[in-house]
């Protein structure tokens, strides 16, 4: 069970994570702007994670100043209203699946933009770095391939449910393009706002904990948010909720995929590592895939199924790249730490010789044996 769980919390977190994809078409159907549902989840999202900040976080919590603020506003933007409304505007016009499929690319562009600011080293020279730049050329030739190529239509099976065909949906339908190159770039430049983020937050982690910082990072880009979609939608009945399928979707990705899935990331993250949660993100394409084409009666074709496993091949190979790299990395570490070992067990064979010919000279065994310990611990 102690191995289960993390898998278990995993896979939910990504089924939580791909059925926001499927509520978000529902709910544009149903005529709710993307902009107000962008607004409405960052603000459920930061009613869950306030209190759960401050019950997890009160004791270690450091003194807030300008400097997180100004971090929290910047994490605002680029990894909640941003990011959330780039990727949200996607679907309308282009499918759940390659919106979905899409999304995979986020480790490989938060790769480009952490080796362009010096932050990660791409040594081609080394099968780690090797890897981790085919790995990138993949995930982009298949998004290539995803927004221009579609090939074949592939039937699958359909269940007699209409999600999408009301009033609303009729006329949301007709104005759309459902352009796939159009909801491709959108959904791309919504990874690299997630992206930026990703290279952004963890300044401010250092300086503020995991919560706190989340919970922040919501209530800055709520703000945001709101602020946009009031720019681009002030007709009041526009803004209801209703006991309808616009409260349900923004509840629902705000408090499970924001606010309970970013819990169980955070905490799969610190007991398996990031490699291990980033390989189960397909699994959230896979569910939309499925549940797009029954449901939503989304059409599928042979360049969909081609584009997505190029860029879920693509986003393995990079994190067998930084994985293998990581391996290097602590190979060294402990090969230097064993030469400090020899050193000072060298140093103890002089001691010990010098005290044999001086009997002045003391020598100190338990600090040695203690020292050499530490650094193999290490």
């Amino acid at each position: 069970m102690t191995y289960m769980k993390p898998v278990i919390l995993m896979v939910l977190s990504q089924l939580a994570s791909g059925s926001v994809n499927i509520f978000y078409k529902i709910a544009v159907a149903d005529g709710m702007k993307v902009q107000i549902m962008v607004f409405y989840r960052l603000v459920f999202a930061t009613a869950f994670m306030v209190p759960l900040a401050f019950i997890m976080e009160r004791k270690r919590r450091p003194t807030f100043s300008w400097t997180i603020l100004f971090q929290g506003v910047i994490n605002g933007l680029l990894g909640a209203a941003l990011g959330s409304n780039l990727y949200a505007e996607s679907l309308n016009f282009t499918t759940a699946t390659i919106s979905s499929a899409m999304s995979n690319l986020t480790p490989a562009v938060t790769l480009i933009f952490a080796v362009i600011m010096g932050m990660e080293r791409l040594d081609i020279h080394r099968v780690a770095g090797k890897a981790k730049l085919v790995g990138t050329v993949l995930g982009i030739g298949g998004a290539l391939v995803l927004s221009l190529y579609k090939g074949m239509k592939i039937n699958l099976w359909s269940i007699n449910i209409h999600c999408l065909h009301s009033d609303n949906a009729t006329a949301t339908t007709a104005a759309q393009t459902h352009s796939n190159l159009l909801g491709s770039i959108l959904a791309f430049l919504s990874c690299a706002s997630y992206a930026a983020w990703l290279v952004f937050q963890g300044k401010m982690r250092q300086r503020y904990p995991m919560y706190s910082s989340t919970a922040l990072m919501c209530f800055c880009g709520a703000i945001q948010a709101g602020i946009y979609a009031f720019i681009r939608e002030r007709h009041p009945s526009a803004w209801k909720l209703g006991w309808n399928i616009r409260l349900f979707t923004p509840a629902y990705a705000g408090i499970l995929s924001s606010g309970l899935g970013v819990t169980i990331i955070a905490w799969c993250t610190k007991l398996k590592g990031p490699l291990y949660v980033s390989s189960f993100y397909p699994l959230a394409l896979i569910f939309v895939a499925i549940v797009g084409t029954i449901v939503l009666h989304e059409e599928l074709h042979v360049g969909s199924i081609i584009g997505s496993i190029l860029i879920v091949i693509g986003l393995y190979v990079v994190i067998w790249g930084k994985a293998k790299e990581k391996r290097a990395e602590e190979t060294e570490a402990l090969k230097s730490n064993n030469n400090g070992i020899i050193e000072i067990i060298s140093f103890a064979g002089v001691n010990q010789a010098t005290a044999a010919i001086v009997p002045e000279f003391k020598t100190d065994d338990q600090i040695v044996a203690t020292t050499a310990a530490a650094l193999q611990e290490a």
